[in-house]
């Protein structure tokens, strides 16, 4: 499967209780559907070959021998079929019952997964009629084969080495020590759980922060396939409820009380990568294990998943309210920390106009309110020069007096255009020269004023400006210290519009969101005809683009193929391919060339799963190549 993607499907289907011949034919049909759809692996619910609600029948022989005869017909009927199918049956064995799953695949029982914990509480009584199962594998005769038996098999796609499947039935998850447990560390990476869980009031809500937990805490993909219309309702209703997910996250879910198959495609790599990353995720022998081949065939996989474009800025609004506010009190609460370490009662920043500068003023009222200190103690400096507009230097000045804090101007045209004459540096030519020259000047500038009251100077650059090294070394890439660092530039904007909005001072709002709708830029060219000429996206690419490349990269360690196949899938209709593959090179040669400047950064507080401190989540030399990534790129 390319990239590691792989198309798995969550399936209730209609049953009759009891008719063993009336339920194999839809469980054939959802087979064939499933596997005519590219899915790789349907999972059923439990006893679907049945019903769950047997009762007393599950004592009949004609029962049990008529769902045996119609596993062997399921085999058969789909063996044309390219998949791996879960499916719920009751097996006798030794004189004892057992409630199992049946892995089949290429028309063959791979193996038969018995239900370890049997729940006889409340509205269940399982244990009336089944046996609980065993960990150890045996083999036994089952359907005309000798099949493993037992819960602690794996089932390894041979052409596809990190598909490992294991299965646990219903009950087994909500145990204290779930069987799947176990079989994650023993190196499955996909679950199954085939369940009859019945509905009851909230119990959904219980039954998907369960699957989603233990996703999770497995680092993998969690497959539950509930049993739906068609079991009886003599005291109980079930919904069909069938969920796939990975890693925390839902990817889909049935309707429920509509018996459907839902599908979506999992990520190998994605979960693989979080495996080695996460130290204290230890695999275990598996000694007592055994591992079972199963075929299906190697191809491309059509991603149909939700792809965020914004992986830093959760989509629903109220997680984005919340995580808002995380973030915030997050970056105040760090600065309020070093502030009160070293007895510090004054704080300069730097105020442009722009959104990072705003960001790192607001955190810095935030920190100062927290101590209970007077805002005059914040010194806002705004320092105009060559490219400062009329729009944004008002809106500095603006700014900080809407907040309450003490404003300083300081225009340092003049200091700069002697340092050019001590240097020879000619003032019309608008080089790297000209431009750093300035950012140097706004921090010496910040740096003595702050010696001058005592005060600490507060950095304004944020993670993306770290990651593509658009800042000036010993410019406004040092501070002493940085409440940015951790903030990426696309969830930055959503910090400044969320204070905006649930500001009462009518003045700052309004201040703000015209800063919100001010170009992003460095105002180190002069403007033209009162504009700023300079807009940052420009010269090193949309920051949205280069985010979404950060976070793949650092979070999951993805190849450039495979994040551009995921970019130019989340951008669809936004940028074009090779205007994708055009930036992504350029990301990866800046985030490789500037990792000097991050070896030295100022101390700030991480607030999210990707940072780029040198102390904390990414520690690369300065000299590391970025050849082999850029020989991939060429051939893309």
């Amino acid at each position: 499967m390319k990239d590691g993607f792989v198309k798995i499907a969550a399936a209730a289907v209609d049953i009759r209780v009891a008719d063993t011949v009336y339920n194999a034919d839809n469980i054939i049909k959802a087979i064939k559907n499933a596997a005519d759809n590219g899915a790789k692996l349907i999972v059923l619910p439990e006893l679907c070959v049945t019903a769950y609600t047997c009762g007393e029948l599950f004592l009949q022989k004609r029962l049990i021998d008529s769902a045996k005869d119609a596993v062997t017909r399921i085999c058969a009927e789909t063996a044309d079929r390219d998949i791996i199918a879960v499916i719920g049956v009751p097996a006798a064995v030794n004189n004892r019952l057992y409630n199992c799953a049946a892995v089949i695949n290429k028309g063959e029982v791979k193996g038969l997964v018995p239900k370890l914990n049997i729940p006889s509480y409340s509205e269940f009584y399982e244990s009336r009629h089944f046996t609980a199962g065993s960990r150890n594998v045996r083999y036994i005769d089952f359907c005309g084969h000798t099949v493993p038996f037992g819960a602690n098999i794996l089932f390894r796609a041979k052409n596809l080495p990190d598909f490992v499947l294991a299965v646990e039935i219903c009950e087994d998850l909500w145990t204290v020590v779930p069987p799947s447990s176990n079989h994650a560390l023993a190196g499955a990476a996909v679950i199954a759980n085939l369940s009859a869980s019945d509905e009851l009031i909230a119990k959904d809500e219980y039954r998907e922060s369960l699957v989603k937990s233990q996703s999770a805490r497995l680092y993998g993909a969690y497959v539950y396939s509930g049993a739906g219309y068609g079991e009886s309702s003599t005291d109980l209703v079930y919904s069909g409820d069938c969920i796939i997910a990975e890693n925390g996250a839902v990817l889909a879910r049935s309707e429920k009380f509509k018996n459907e198959c839902v599908y979506t495609e999992i990520d190998l790599e994605r979960m693989v990568s979080e495996r080695r990353r996460t130290t204290t995720y230890q695999s275990a022998a598996n000694d007592d294990y055994i591992t079972v081949d199963v075929d299906f065939e190697i191809g491309g996989t059509a991603l149909t998943r939700r792809i965020e474009k914004y992986p830093f800025v959760p989509s629903d609004e109220a997680k984005r309210e919340t995580r808002c506010e995380q973030i915030l009190t997050i970056q105040s609460a760090g600065l309020k920390k070093r502030l009160d370490h070293t007895s510090c009662k004054s704080a300069v920043v730097g105020v442009s106009g722009g959104l990072d500068s705003t960001l790192a003023l607001l955190v810095t009222v935030r920190a100062f309110d927290a101590l209970g200190l007077d805002r005059k103690g914040i010194t806002a400096i705004t320092m105009p020069c060559f490219g400062t507009t009329d729009r944004t230097h008002n809106n500095a000045v603006n700014f900080a007096d809407s907040l309450g804090v003490t404003l300083k101007e300081i225009n340092i045209k003049d200091s700069v255009a002697k340092h050019f004459e001590d240097i020879g540096q000619p003032d019309n030519v608008y080089d790297v020269t000209y431009e750093n020259c300035q950012a140097r000047e706004r921090t010496q500038v910040l740096m003595d004023y702050a010696n001058k009251i005592g005060g600490m100077v507060i950095g304004t650059g944020d993670m993306s400006e770290l990651a593509l090294g658009w800042a000036t070394y010993n410019g406004d890439h040092m501070s002493m210290y940085g409440v940015n660092a951790g903030v990426p530039k696309t969830l930055i904007r959503y910090l400044v519009d969320y204070e905006a909005r649930k500001t009462g001072n009518h003045a700052l709002k309004k201040t703000l969101e015209d800063i919100l709708a001010t170009p992003v830029s460095p105002e180190l060219l002069p403007p033209k005809d009162g504009e700023i000429s300079q807009k940052t996206e420009h010269i090193v690419g949309p920051y949205e683009l280069h985010d979404f490349f950060l976070y793949y990269l650092m979070r999951f360690g993805f190849t450039p193929s495979k994040i551009l196949r995921l970019a130019v899938y989340a951008f669809q209709g936004v940028y074009e391919r090779e205007f994708i593959l055009g930036w992504l090179k350029v990301f990866y040669r800046r985030f490789f060339s500037q990792q000097f400047k991050r070896s030295c950064l100022p101390d700030g507080p991480k607030v999210g799963s990707v940072a780029l401190s040198p102390r904390g989540d990414w520690r690369m030399p300065s000299d590391a190549s970025v050849r082999i990534w850029m020989d991939e790129l060429e051939t893309l």
